[in-house]
């Protein structure tokens, strides 16, 4: 076990989540399944208790733990992409599989969990001069999924 894991809870389906995000994400895989040794609140013996994952290199445990706790924004991946192409891959792939749009290149996952793609080339023009941060800002603000032509475009003015 990794000396700091990201924890995240699930209703029953940690482990399709894990699959979905091997799948789609580089550097994802799935580890140990652990089922459970016994009955519990929101679960059988012998159902999936525990599943070992990574997502783009940073180690994960699902947990299904039932109902009771939603996934909110407060915690989020963010995927730093390095084109359009990747950029609409990922974000895609959240949102056509029961997942949904947010703003400023936020969405989530059909689970729930907060996913933040992000060009790397909007990193990059939020920390130039100020007058090409604020007009990529702003230009940031009114999108969805980001437009790396259009953050260039209004980085540019």
């Amino acid at each position: 076990m990794n000396k700091n894991t990201i924890c995240l809870w699930y209703d029953k389906d940690a482990e399709a989540a894990a699959r979905f995000y091997a799948e789609v994400f580089p550097g994802s895989a799935i580890g140990a399944i652990v089922r459970a040794p016994g009955d519990y609140p929101d679960g059988k013996q012998g159902e999936v208790l525990v599943v070992e994952f990574t997502v783009a290199g940073i180690p994960c445990i699902g947990l299904n733990g039932g109902p009771s706790i939603k996934h909110n924004e407060c915690f989020s991946f963010q995927i730093a992409t390095e084109n359009q192409e990747e950029t609409d891959r990922y974000w895609n792939a959240i949102v056509n599989n029961g997942g949904e749009e947010s703003a400023c290149g936020w969405c989530k996952d059909k689970w729930g969990v907060s996913w933040q793609i992000t060009p790397r080339v909007l990193g990059e023009a939020l920390k130039a001069s100020p007058a090409e941060a604020k007009r990529a800002f702003d230009a940031m603000m009114t999108m969805r999924k980001i437009d790396i032509v259009a953050i260039e475009a209004a980085r540019r003015g």
